[in-house]
């Protein structure tokens, strides 16, 4: 099959993007400016893998080709609606190249390190249970809950013996990360499930009757939708760096702040660090530094687990009182609330609870997806989400936030599938039919990664990456500076970086 391209709407993941869209509360009129490069051996999966991820960016680059517009003051009385929106084109070799950024890395020619030996899936007495290690603190954590080494075959003669939902608990209540696995139907039959069907795949709100957002003009070469804004990035592992590092494509200065002491794992932050800068500051101890930094913010990103800032003051409401006309844009595994809402969670984990890893699997073993495809997701739609937040500001005012969690993007994966699997309590039981096998890095059967892939030097060394997927006309091809070192900057905006 060769790859084709088409308006976006008339495709048949054109439903996907029109509800991702909505949700983002788009105007629909606006999805005719996208249009899309299907290239059928993208990201290949049971479920519709390859269309979500398209629509998530597809959401993603419209929202900022909108803003863009918007700041460009393109716009002239008559012009029919949306007609001065960049041309947005969605390409699936792009997109699956940057759903798997993390295996295209190179630093000086090493490849980097993806799963830790005690991140994987184990038998259990009953069925398989997910545990997730990469962390020292989760991985002392795990093995402090199982009372055993860290020898691969230790662990593994613990777990045979005990029941996968004991595990789950076990290790939860000792702060490790356990998941048992689950099929749709049984995930359907949670209470956790239950509370993330009722929130809609982008969360949206207004805080407060702040006056509407001035948006400076901005030029076209290229056209920043984001540029002068200042984001500060509260945010770990992936999903929210990848929504900071969109931001910062588009012309954000975003600041990442971290505690001390629990320091990113490097590939990872070199993977989801383009664009950025990176401090360390104790969010408790630093309250003064962060105030200052707060007080010249535009938006506000998080992924801690529903209320972990709470303590500290920093939850959306006390956010915009501090700081009236913030955009707080919230992360979480689980969702904002439910008996899970609190646990701390990761794509892998998410795949297991929710049915994902048995709908993809085969010959009763779990599967996975091509690609982390909640965490990429999800970080375009919560991009997606402060972009279309910022556009409302101007027109309506008031400090918003919004919010999305992998859980939910999840549920939309598996929408319109059936409950794939086998029924009720079999936990060993997968879907029928061969499971693709896990894909070597690259764009699929019908493009070429290279054609997405650049290089270029840095304080880490000469990096290969993938270059973002989000793109429009007139808009920026790639970032204006690359990683640095974790924590390596002051906690302090650059100069001259605000509107």
């Amino acid at each position: 099959m060769t790859d084709t391209e088409h308006p976006f709407p008339g495709s048949r993941s054109g439903s996907r993007l029109a509800a991702a869209w909505a949700s983002l509360g788009g105007d629909p009129d606006l999805l005719t400016r996208v249009t899309a490069v299907e290239r059928p051996g993208a990201l290949p999966a049971r479920l519709p893998v390859r269309e979500t991820a398209r629509a998530c960016v597809g959401a993603c680059a419209l929202a900022a080709a909108e803003l863009g517009a918007r700041r460009a003051q393109s716009a002239r009385p008559g012009r029919p609606p949306g007609s001065a929106v960049p041309a947005v084109r969605v390409d699936d070799g792009a997109v699956a190249a940057a759903f798997v950024s993390e295996r295209h890395l190179l630093v000086d020619g090493r490849a980097p390190v993806s799963f830790a030996p005690l991140s994987r899936f184990w038998r259990t007495a009953d069925g398989w249970v997910r545990t997730h290690a990469n962390y020292p603190h989760h991985r002392a954590r795990l093995l402090t809950a199982l009372g055993t080494s860290d020898d691969p075959e230790a662990v593994a003669a613990v777990l045979a013996g005990r029941p996968a939902a004991e595990v789950e608990e076990t290790v939860y209540a000792a702060g490790g990360l356990a998941v048992a696995l689950r099929t749709p139907a049984e995930w359907a039959a949670h209470a956790q499930a239950a509370a993330v069907a009722r929130r809609p795949l982008v969360e949206r709100g207004r805080l407060d009757s702040a006056p509407a957002r001035t948006l400076t003009p901005v030029g076209r070469d290229p056209l920043l939708p984001a540029v002068g804004l200042r984001v500060l990035d509260l945010t770990r592992v992936v999903a929210g760096p990848v929504a900071t590092r969109t931001l910062a494509l588009l012309g954000a200065d975003v600041l990442r702040l971290d505690p001390p002491g629990l320091p990113e794992l490097p590939d990872q932050h070199t993977d989801t660090g383009f664009g950025k800068r990176s401090a360390l500051l104790d969010l408790a101890a630093g309250r003064d530094t962060f105030g200052e930094l707060l007080a010249a913010a535009d938006v506000v990103v998080t992924g801690y687990r529903p209320g972990a800032l709470d303590r500290l003051g920093l939850c959306p409401e006390a956010l915009a009182e501090r700081r009236p006309g913030v955009v707080v844009a919230q992360l979480s595994a689980w969702g904002a609330d439910g008996p899970w809402g609190g646990r701390r969670g990761f794509d892998s984990l998410v795949q297991a609870a929710t049915g994902i890893a048995v709908s993809e699997g085969q010959a009763g073993r779990p599967g996975v997806l091509p690609a982390q495809a909640l965490d990429h997701g999800t970080g375009y739609l919560l991009a997606a989400a402060v972009l279309r937040a910022l556009t409302e500001q101007a027109d309506e005012g008031g400090s918003r936030f919004v919010r999305t969690a992998l859980a939910r993007t999840a549920a939309w994966l598996l929408e319109e599938n059936g409950p794939a699997g086998a029924p009720g309590g079999d936990r060993t039981a997968a879907a029928p039919g061969p499971a693709p096998s896990a894909p070597a890095p690259g764009a699929g059967a019908d493009g070429s990664a290279d054609d997405w892939l650049a290089e270029t030097d840095s304080a880490l060394g000469r990096l290969r990456y993938v270059r973002s997927p989000v793109s429009f006309a007139g808009g920026p091809r790639d970032w204006n500076r690359p990683p640095g070192p974790w924590g390596a900057d002051p906690a302090r905006w650059d100069a001259g970086s605000g509107r």
